[in-house]
């Protein structure tokens, strides 16, 4: 059946056009290819798309740059593209079409040669290669080794300079290309590799706008790529923000370092696909608890990721599970949850968005009626950071004047985060002139960006504010809502006034009483 043919039946009541304040990040592949779909896919509700580079070719992922590019031109809206890099991602080497199957007390021998012969098995041995050439070296006795995401299990006995010798302990297919974890052993490999750089220079001339880097375990580990990301943006003259990198977590080594890396890094992805393979399964929920935590310490975004609705791949619907884990990762504080194989090849693409949305709108109105009260991020009180304690007193001018909305001109997006951040149960309209930074905004929790030519002043930036929420229904004359902005406006980390504003009302905002609105001439800009 598909997706124009499902009817959900009940429906949620439209608020602030049908949108989540959670953020759903989708996959592109072959079942999400093409401008028609990609459009329907931002309708339902998708803010940022990802390109996996571990698959495809990069001409291919340009192609699809430009399908989200005219999508989201012909809707009007800042949509985000996010760059996945491969990481050093270790593979079964070159394997017969119909794979090889291992069984259980099979002795299977791993070589490191980068062409395979012809493979060898029989019951009590067989003989696999590996894209790693410091395997032998990095693996010692007693080690595991994990195929196909755990499916396989192995574990060494012993080793040459050349080759590892493994005994099967959960046998099953193995297929070229398939990946190999080794959770137990300690990897001399870099974190970049030369086909990450080229893919993060692909990156940067594309003007995508953030970066995944995978298999993260340190700090320093960030700190390289963001250094290359600066020889990048001066080589090629890129304006304005940096673009931020997402630590992918999905290693023992990065749960073990995770403040430092969380310091370094612009946001966090909860990647439970190889987390869940690397470390015991079991602990991979209080692990997610855990990150999130962090995460809304620092005052970083963070994604959940990995099989959230897996089953939708081929199902009209998702499980009850699937649904209850959707909901739990927002009550634990996830800013953005992402769908990987259910919008790269799955049979639903769009119906999936859809169900993701409306458990979120349905989650995030539970979560309105228990909110007390909001503060900053731990480690922003802690530096007593000025627009994070603004942030705190918008939320609290907010809630005592029942505010539909919050606007903020955030010419950079950092006070668009530090909102967000606070975690605000109410939309949040920020406002840039920088197109870049207007799709990274796509990020953050509750955050709706919206992009404009720099106003004269504050009292022309009402005045627009006025024009575009009564023009759009987002809003009608009378309603409260807080602006939040600085002065001269456009100027990063300027933000030091809030004020409360009823739309329509001259007397309100950062209107000056004996100023027209109209002389600030019309907001054509709109």
């Amino acid at each position: 059946m598909p997706d124009s043919q499902i009817n959900f039946g009940e429906t949620l009541p439209e608020d602030f056009g049908g949108s989540a304040l959670t953020k759903i990040i989708a996959t592109l592949g072959p079942a999400s290819a093409g401008v028609v779909t990609i459009r329907k896919l931002i309708e339902a509700g998708v803010s940022v798309f990802r390109l996996n580079l571990s698959h495809g070719d990069l001409e291919t992922h340009a192609q699809r740059v430009q399908e989200v590019r005219k999508a989201a031109s012909d809707l009007g809206r800042p949509i985000g593209i996010l760059a996945d890099l491969p990481g050093p991602k270790i593979r079964v080497g070159k394997l017969p079409e119909t794979g090889v199957e291992l069984h259980i007390g099979q002795t299977v021998v791993i070589g490191t040669s980068a062409e395979v012969s012809p493979v060898t098995q029989s019951p009590e041995a067989a003989a696999l290669t590996c894209t790693y050439s410091g395997l032998p070296g990095d693996v010692n006795e007693g080690h595991r080794v994990l195929i196909n995401d755990g499916a396989v299990r192995l574990l060494a006995v012993s080793r040459t300079d050349d080759k590892l010798t493994c005994v099967v302990k959960q046998g099953g297919l193995v297929t070229t290309g398939k990946g190999i974890n080794l959770p137990d052993s300690h990897l001399r490999i870099e974190a970049l590799t030369s086909h990450d750089f080229e893919c993060v220079e692909w990156a940067v001339k594309n003007d995508l706008d953030f970066i995944a880097m995978s298999f993260v375990r340190s700090a320093d580990e960030i700190r390289v790529l963001n250094e290359e990301l600066r020889r990048l943006h001066a080589k090629y003259g890129c304006a304005g923000a940096m673009r931020p990198i997402i630590a992918k977590i999905e290693l023992p080594q990065a749960v073990a370092n995770i403040e430092s890396i969380t310091a370094a890094a612009d946001a966090l992805m909860v990647a439970r696909g190889d987390l869940g393979v690397e470390m015991d399964l079991p602990r991979v929920p209080a692990i997610q608890k855990k990150l999130l935590k962090i995460a809304d310490e620092y005052g970083k975004p963070c994604i959940v990721a990995t099989q959230m609705l897996e089953s939708m791949i081929s199902a009209a619907s998702p499980t009850r599970a699937e649904v209850s884990d959707v909901a739990n990762a927002i009550l634990d504080g996830a800013d953005a949850l992402m769908l990987s194989a259910e919008t790269s090849i799955g049979k639903y693409p769009v119906v999936t968005v859809e169900y993701v949305r409306r458990v979120a709108q349905y989650t995030e109105r539970y979560l309105a009626s228990l909110s007390a009260g909001a503060s900053p991020p731990k480690k922003l009180i802690e530096s007593r950071h000025r627009t994070a304690a603004l942030a705190h007193g918008a939320w609290t001018i907010a809630r005592d004047v029942d505010a539909r909305f919050i606007v903020v001109w955030s010419q950079l997006g950092g006070g668009a985060r530090y909102l967000s951040q606070t975690r605000f149960t109410i939309p949040i309209l920020a406002i840039t002139s920088d197109e870049r930074v207007a799709r990274q905004m796509q990020l953050y929790w509750s955050v709706t960006p919206v992009r404009m030519p720099l106003p004269d002043d504050l009292d022309h930036l009402t005045t627009l504010i006025d024009h575009y929420l009564i023009a759009t229904e987002w809003a009608h004359e009378g309603d409260a809502c807080i602006i939040m902005a600085g002065q001269p406006l456009g100027r990063p980390a300027s933000t030091n006034r809030i004020a409360v504003h009823y739309l329509g009302n001259p007397e309100t905002g950062f209107h000056e009483p004996t100023r027209s609105p109209s002389e600030s001439g019309p907001p054509s800009v709109w």
